[in-house]
């Protein structure tokens, strides 16, 4: 009996032995906050009939954030909605990120100091289809 014990706790020692260190305890980005932040400014408005709506909120930590919507060509087969809006908040660096954005049927289209511009090769080369749209053939046959 004590034998057959210390073969079963010989082979479970050595199975937990042969698991790769920390594969179910990842590591943290840092110190998760157990205390709410709280809310100091917040205000909502919509969805309206004609599909407008707004909104914006100021949390204690410093981040902001506001938003307008509403349809655009309304009625038409160009009907599309059109988001536009800004966002801040300090990184972990210490700076502040204040990004603005606009977001419709050509996508989210964001600007701040933090976002890189454009390559001018990438820039030349997105003009250039733009341009010649017949060299498109994408999804033709």
């Amino acid at each position: 009996m004590i034998r057959s014990t210390i073969i079963i706790l010989s082979g479970l020692l050595s199975c937990s032995l042969a698991l790769p260190p920390g594969i179910y305890a990842p590591i943290a980005a840092g110190p998760i906050p157990t205390t709410p932040i709280p809310i100091l400014r917040q205000s909502a408005e919509g969805p309206n009939p004609d599909g407008s709506y707004s909104f914006s909120y100021e949390t204690a930590n410093g981040i902001q954030a506001q938003e307008i919507g509403y349809l655009k060509y309304a009625g038409t087969q160009a009907e599309a909605n059109e988001a536009q809006g800004s966002y801040s908040y300090t990184a972990p660096n210490g700076e502040l990120v204040q990004v603005t954005y606009v977001a419709n049927e050509n996508g989210f289209q964001p600007q701040g100091s933090h976002i890189p511009p454009i390559p001018p090769q990438i820039l030349k080369a997105l003009e250039y289809i733009a341009q010649h749209p017949e060299e498109n053939n994408i999804g033709r046959q």
